[in-house]
C-alpha cells in the first residue's frame, strides 16, 4: 500500500498550480485589428456568418412577400461569393496540411 505525506500532496499541488500558470502564459493571445475587433480569421468566419444570415432574412422577406426579388437576388450573389471564398479557403488549407504531412521527418 502507498501513503502520500502531506508533503508529497502539496508538492503535486504545487506543480499542477505552476502548470496551470505556465499554460496560460504560453497560450496565444488571439488575433485582434487596430480597433478592437477579431482580427484574421475570425472576422472573417463571423463576416460568412453574417453573409448567410442575410441571405436567409432575404430569402424568408421574399417568401413572406415583405422583400423585393432584387433584394433576394443581391444577397443569393453575396452569399455565393463568400461561400465560394470560404470553399478556396479550406482547399488551400487541406493542402498546406497534406504538403506538411508529405514532408520528411
Amino acid at each position: 500500500m502507498i501513503s502520500l505525506t502531506s508533503s508529497a500532496l502539496q508538492s503535486g499541488s504545487r506543480a499542477a498550480s505552476a502548470y496551470a500558470e505556465a499554460r496560460a502564459a504560453a497560450a496565444p493571445a488571439p488575433l485582434a485589428a487596430s480597433d478592437g475587433r477579431p482580427g484574421g480569421l475570425t472576422a472573417a468566419a463571423e463576416e460568412f456568418a453574417q453573409v448567410m444570415a442575410g441571405a436567409d432574412r432575404a430569402a424568408v422577406g421574399a417568401m413572406q412577400g415583405s422583400s423585393d426579388t432584387q433584394a433576394l437576388v443581391q444577397s443569393i450573389a453575396q452569399a455565393q461569393m463568400a461561400l465560394e471564398t470560404a470553399v478556396a479557403i479550406r482547399d488551400r488549407v487541406v493542402e498546406a496540411y497534406q504538403e506538411i504531412l508529405r514532408m520528411p521527418v
